[in-house]
């Protein structure tokens, strides 16, 4: 074995604790980096599978109704390859032995066969047979959910008549994967259901013999979506189309690509922090590091090494810990990917995912990593084996002694002998104690970021369901309804308030931007619903024009006083011009508010309403829901209490489990980083220790000097980390707002105090195992150094 190779493996034995609390720094930034990106290999790798084999459609259509006859004229349209109509019905569900209302979506099959588009993945049971006018094949998450198999029965009111159902089979679909209501943000599980029934029976019992209301399609290779698009709402137009909807709009396509999105977003911006971090401490401490050794560099030059070799040796020290914190990094972010793996896996009915570390993945996160070690080591490196061995051999030149203006802005009787060493020390070397407390800032700032998405997501769900959503119960109806109904309303048990509103598909367009979503009319002043202004003062719906979420605005790129262009896709379908009055802000979701009444006027209807807002007396809630069942014209019953635990629900195990994985890496980097600069300091100090305690100094009072110089660059990082927190903050905070929520900008004291706390807490760890090292220091052999 070579010299060098010898004093590498010392170095490394000598160090570990130094080596390990780097390579835990660089573990974390590769952990996030693996954890994102096989997140997101498997999530993506499982859609793609899914969407292949079972035919998943690429247009959507929704139509009031359209004859059967009208499918082989729109066959004939450019562009169109698969073309499958269906009938879609809204329906509510009772289930043996629970109490709670249940909606549901009751879609049409070919008669005893699978569609040609969206194919079930049979997990139970069979489809319908042929000529069966009462058996259905059920969502599995819903079976799942009430312990549903083939030959259960359920009750269910289609088109305000009750039948009861025989399960057939249990069964995925590609269009449900995220199954979810059409109006809610999150899975409902239990209160939600997706069945299916051959077409024949289903068109009877909905009044829809020969004809269909929903259509699916796919494109032939090279046809243009948008010209499709347009050829298909010209020709159903007559029939009210409510417009073709392209797969990116599809509700359960759009959920899983927003994830895929944030797992993209991730995959980027957390690894880039955590790996420049990484960089920035390899750079200081293999500076460090190699200083201390100045008087071996000189030696082995001096006894014929070269540049290139010294070189190589102090690159594969620093190579040996990116390879451990590597190693480690890889190992933890394949088990926290395995974790949030299943946590998709119940929120994304894929029938199988395939999980693995991509082998690019870990190629990409090796050379991440040996670049940032090198960016971090090679300047360090450089200036080292460059020193002549004559100049590296001598100690260095004493410091320059002036009086400080620190030190003369504290009177010397508070400092006393201890406290002037610790502020001539930090004061003759500011480079040093400024990259110092540099480390420290950023690891409290990263601290920040995991307190902060743990405290933002709280605060986005109180916003909205404390705030924004005064409601309990959430009715629609079967078709839009005279506004009278909301007088029976009010006469059912336990309703302490009645508010009506109407919905319609639209298309806001400003310029060359558009975007499709609802225009939602509502009374004035809503009370339970209510719109907020950036302050979160409640406001009232303006006589004119139209109030959009700020999201949304920005999507748009439109600001108050802009003329919006409403493309309507009912009834009519007239195109409109609203001014943009108010913008509000609201966390979940998109929105686009006017006044009800406007609204009928708008459509040149009379006072008419697609559903309502109940207040109840939660003592009465089984009375409500049980004469709520008993209305035919009521098409789906929403408990606002349930979609709010499903929403906290999901952000606990995706969001939080993350945040809180952060926290532990960031705290890890706040050891690491503290714990680094204290045994550093101890080894560069220790013949003036040593001498401390020659000369009669306790171990307690020399800990003192040495562990008051981590206080106090702890206490002057501290809120530096909190600038740097806000920074990244701010970042995080952009880079995560999409379609389904925005997490608030929020800066508690929590936020800070626990940043604070972490790299407190610490500097306390490093002193306690500073003190005891410095309990065993060899005074004789560090006194033995060179005058």
């Amino acid at each position: 074995m070579q010299t060098l190779d010898r004093k590498l493996y010392r170095d490394l034995w000598r160090l570990k604790g130094q080596v390990l609390a780097i390579a835990m720094v660089i573990a974390s930034g590769v952990m996030t980096l693996i954890l994102s990106v096989t997140t997101l290999e498997a999530l993506a790798g499982a859609r793609e599978r899914f969407y292949a084999s079972h035919h998943f459609a690429e247009l959507f259509v929704e139509v009031k109704r359209a004859p059967l006859g009208v499918i082989e004229q729109l066959q004939r349209l450019e562009g169109v390859n698969l073309i499958e109509p269906r009938v879609r019905a809204t329906i509510r569900l009772a289930v043996p032995g629970y109490g709670d209302p249940v909606r549901g979506q009751l879609l049409s099959l070919p008669d005893g066969r699978q569609p040609l588009l969206n194919q079930l993945h049979l997990l139970a049971g069979s489809l319908p047979e042929a000529g069966r006018d009462d058996q259905v094949v059920v969502s599995d998450a819903f079976a799942e959910a009430h312990g549903l198999a083939p030959g259960d029965t359920l009750e269910a009111i289609i088109n305000g008549r009750r039948t009861r159902l025989t399960l057939s089979g249990v069964a995925l679909s590609p269009e449900f994967l995220f199954q979810a209501a059409p109006t809610d943000l999150m899975p409902d599980y239990r209160r939600y259901a997706v069945l299916w029934m051959n077409g024949r029976a289903l068109s009877r019992a909905y009044g829809m013999d020969g004809a269909f209301n929903s259509l699916t399609l796919t494109l032939q290779a090279g046809a243009r979506e948008a010209d499709v698009i347009e050829a298909l709402d010209l020709a159903l137009a007559r029939y009210g189309a409510l417009g073709a909807q392209p797969r990116h709009d599809q509700q359960s396509h759009r959920f899983i690509e927003e994830e895929l999105n944030q797992q993209r977003i991730t995959a980027v911006v957390l690894p880039v922090i955590f790996l420049s971090v990484s960089a920035f401490l390899l750079n200081v401490v293999m500076g460090r590091i190699i200083q201390t050794q100045r008087e071996q560099l000189a030696v082995l030059k001096a006894f014929g090494y070269r540049n290139s070799e010294l070189a190589r040796h102090f690159g594969l020290l620093a190579a040996s810990i990116v390879l451990l914190g590597w190693a480690l990094g890889v190992a933890l972010g394949a088990w926290a990917a395995s974790g949030m793996a299943g946590v998709y896996r119940d929120y994304f009915r894929f029938p199988e995912m395939r999980f693995g570390v991509p082998a690019w993945a870990l190629a990409l996160s090796l050379l991440v990593t040996l670049g940032a070690a090198l960016s971090g080591t090679w300047l360090a490196v450089w200036r080292a084996v460059n020193r002549p061995p004559a100049e590296a051999m001598r100690p260095p030149a004493p410091h320059r002694f002036r009086r400080h203006w620190l030190e003369r802005l504290v009177p010397a009787c508070l400092l006393g002998n201890e406290g002037r060493i610790v502020v001539r020390n930090l004061t003759r070397h500011p480079l040093k104690a400024g990259f110092s407390m540099l480390g420290i800032a950023l690891s409290a700032g990263l601290l920040m970021i995991g307190a902060y998405q743990l405290a933002a997501v709280n605060e986005m769900i109180d916003q909205q369901y404390r705030e924004v959503l005064q409601m309990d119960v959430e009715l629609t109806f079967n078709e839009p309804t005279s506004a009278s109904a909301a007088g029976e309303l009010r006469h059912q048990p336990g309703v302490l308030a009645v508010e009506t509103w109407r919905r319609i598909p639209v298309t806001l367009i400003h310029g060359h931007r558009q975007y499709r979503t609802s225009l939602l009319g509502m009374e004035s002043p809503p009370r339970l619903r209510r719109v907020l202004d950036h302050s979160g003062r409640p406001q009232s719906l303006p006589e004119t024009g139209v109030m959009l979420t700020r999201h949304l605005a920005e999507q748009l790129d439109a600001r108050v006083g802009d003329e919006l262009e409403v493309a309507i896709l009912e009834g009519r379908r007239e195109r409109v011009t609203l001014p943009l009055t108010a913008i509000v802000d609201e966390p979940l979701g998109v929105g686009a508010y006017l006044r009800r009444d406007t609204l009928n006027t708008l459509l040149r209807e009379g006072p008419t309403i697609s559903g309502a807002w109940l207040l109840s007396d939660s003592s009465r809630t089984d009375e409500l829901h049980a004469a709520l069942w008993e209305m035919p014209t009521v098409a789906a019953i929403g408990l606002l209490s349930q979609a709010e635990r499903g929403i906290r629900d999901y952000m606990d195990e995706t969001l939080l489990v993350v945040a809180v994985i952060f926290v532990g890496i960031a705290s890890s980097i706040a050891f690491g980083v503290v714990y680094n600069n204290a045994r550093i300091a101890f080894a560069e100090r220790a013949r003036e220790l040593a001498t401390l305690q020659v000369l009669g100094y306790r171990r307690a009072e020399v800990a003192r000097i040495l562990l008051g110089e981590t206080a106090l660059l702890t206490l002057a990082a501290i809120p530096l980390g909190w600038a740097i927190g806000i920074v990244f903050i701010r970042l995080l905070q952009r880079a995560f707002s999409n379609d389904l929520y925005r997490m608030p900008l929020v800066f508690t004291p929590q936020i800070f105090g626990f940043a604070a706390a972490g790299v407190i807490v610490a500097s306390l760890l490093v002193g306690a195992l500073v003190f005891r090292r410095l309990g065993r220091l060899d005074k004789l052999r560090v006194l033995k150094a060179v005058e």
